[in-house]
């Protein structure tokens, strides 16, 4: 059977399967729309969790950037599996205890205040379109490659797709959906990986043959890599060219970014009890883990690869797998000098991404990266290929081709949904329920639930057509976000009696403008000057979040010190979450 005959049998079975669930399990209340009736199995919450986390980002981008980047693209492995556990462990069964909703809820409860709850519903549409932006582009990618449609229209389709099992099931039907996305992810990305594998070291596991010997050569995986990125001018593979701070921030906003991620920290209101909360943060590490510990083979592998099958072939002879993607506009070829020959060094080879117009080899210029021209490099690959190209470059079987892409997509659709989902509850709850229309019926509240969730899909479907930048570059810009607003209210809600409601609206507000306009002014206002040169302490836009959490608690502190303390009813209801029930009866006997 064909490759392509594979790849609609494989995608069109697990949209029916998607679709499939979200029929059965459409939530018919409030509670089933928002918290799945808090009612989800421990081991399904943590498959569910994984794949709300392990978005396009984690699934497409995150090995590309690393084989891109090679050493610099640590950051992205160190921060979001440290974030993790930092959110698994020290603030997710708190919160769950809690017993709310939405996070906002939680930030309006704790805070006794509607205004802090309004401005964490504000924080959580910021964060959550920066974040569905991303996926909404990883959608277009698999699409327009695997669907051979244009990206644009990989969008829409991705969109008309998560409308469906969004709106119609809500949590409930989000939660079982993404138990199927998980399994289909999770094997889709580690049978190429264990593949290649064998082909490149001849070990099945990925994990090792990362420090195993390249057959025949007698070298490691990263001498190989070094030694052909040094024959190609690029930098070795395993030296980085951040800053030690620069590092440092990016990964600590990564970390504490993802401890502030709503729609992750909304999965683990979904349990019965807060003992299944600590135990789906459990399973979830663990079905995290097997993709994050394979990444970094797969960039390896796909790097090696990639650079033992481009340079220096005539484009006459290039492989099958380069012309398939040429055609989708994610790679592409100029031939500068008229050799014919396909060079491939450090540096942009054109000003702009490629868009593919006519037969092979017609470009067109699409002007959505300032990188500067380099005359040596010929060749444009887009990094968010690597994992959706890797089985074609190493010549894998059709039906790996195939699996690949209905994981690119279960991935991808997964986190949109969930950050979907929790976009369209802080409307209809926070907004609507708590504040403009208290008397409003639950039937209305689902109802302006399932609109507000359509309107945040059209949104999210125009950021996925005009994105701001690769993948896992937009990901990256949710969790500083992040970092900078919702993770100091969260851990002072919890652990610090002091803090009251002048504190936290006035520490969320300072680091939310602050991360975002730092972000926007290099990114977008003055991207020439987005380099070492101009940021501020040497911070990039990616790390900045970092700082913007420093200056939330600083605000947050200093305020709440020349302001009144909180009630005393909220400083029993701290004592209450962080203390387990029966435990002053257990010290007393």
């Amino acid at each position: 059977m064909e490759t392509q005959t594979l790849i609609y049998l494989f995608v069109g079975a697990t949209f029916a399967l998607y679709i499939g669930i979200a029929i059965w399990s459409r939530a018919g209340s409030t509670s089933e729309y928002y918290v799945a009736s808090k009612g989800v199995h421990p081991i399904a919450n943590g498959m569910a969790t994984g794949a709300d986390w392990m978005s396009a980002a984690s699934f497409i981008s995150m090995a590309g950037i690393i084989s891109f980047s090679g050493y610099d693209g640590s950051v992205y492995l160190m921060g979001w599996t440290g974030g993790y556990v930092l959110l698994a462990m020290c603030l997710a069964p708190y919160l769950r205890k809690f017993g709310k909703f939405t996070v906002p809820e939680f930030v309006g409860e704790r805070y006794y205040s509607q205004t802090a709850r309004v401005v964490a519903v504000i924080c959580v549409i910021f964060i959550s379109f920066t974040y569905v932006a991303g996926q909404m582009r990883g959608v277009g990618i698999v699409f327009s490659r695997y669907l051979q449609v244009d990206i644009n229209m990989g969008v829409l389709i991705g969109m008309a797709i998560v409308f469906f099992y969004a709106v119609l099931g809500g949590m409930k039907g989000i939660t079982y959906t993404q138990v199927a996305q998980y399994c289909v992810m999770i094997f889709a990305y580690m049978v190429p990986a264990i593949y290649i594998s064998l082909l490149i070291t001849g070990n099945p596991i990925p994990q090792l043959g990362f420090g195993s010997e390249v057959t025949g050569t007698g070298m490691s995986v990263l001498d190989r890599l070094n030694g052909l990125g040094a024959e190609l001018g690029f930098d070795a593979y395993t030296d980085g060219t951040k800053s030690t701070i620069d590092v440092f921030f990016i990964t600590m906003a990564l970390m504490v970014g993802t401890a502030g991620l709503p729609h992750v920290i909304v999965r683990f209101f979904t349990t019965p009890t807060v003992r299944d909360a600590r135990k789906s943060a459990g399973y979830a590490l663990l079905f995290i883990a097997i993709l994050y510990t394979t990444a970094p083979a797969v960039a390896a592998f796909a790097r090696t690869n990639l650079l033992t099958t481009i340079p220096n072939v005539a484009y006459e002879e290039a492989p099958d797998w380069f012309t398939t993607w040429e055609v989708a506009g994610l790679v592409a070829w100029q031939d500068k000098n008229g050799d014919g020959v396909m060079q491939y060094g450090p540096g942009a080879p054109f000003v702009g991404a490629p868009s593919f117009t006519g037969d092979r080899g017609e470009l067109g210029a699409r002007e959505v990266r300032n990188e500067p021209t380099a005359t040596e490099n010929e060749v444009y690959i887009d990094r968010d290929i690597i994992v959706l190209a890797n089985p074609e470059i190493a010549q894998l079987p059709g039906w790996v081709v195939a699996l690949i892409a209905a994981g690119g997509l279960a991935a991808a659709l997964s986190t949109a949904a969930g950050l979907l989902l929790v976009i369209s509850t802080s409307v209809s709850h926070d907004l609507l329920k708590s504040n403009m229309m208290p008397n409003i019926s639950e039937k209305k509240e689902l109802l302006a639930a399932r609109v507000a969730a359509g309107v945040a899909i059209l949104i999210a479907g125009i950021f996925g057509i005009y994105p701001p930048a690769f993948v896992a570059q937009v990901v990256a810009f949710a969790f500083g976000l992040a970092a900078a607003s919702f993770f100091p209210v969260i851990v002072m809600g919890i652990f610090s009696k002091k803090m009251n409601k002048e504190g936290a609206i006035a520490g969320m507000s300072v680091g939310l403008t602050f991360t975002f306009c730092y972000i926007v002014f290099f990114k977008f206002i003055s991207p020439e000057m987005d380099n070492a040169a101009h940021w501020w302490l040497g911070i990039s836009p990616e790390g900045i979040g970092t700082l913007g959490m420093v200056f939330n608690f600083i605000a947050a502190v200093a305020v709440a010190a020349v302001t009144k303390a909180p009630p005393e009813h909220i400083q029993h209801l701290i004592e209450d979450i962080r203390v387990p029930r029966g435990a002053g009866a257990a010290v007393a006997h």
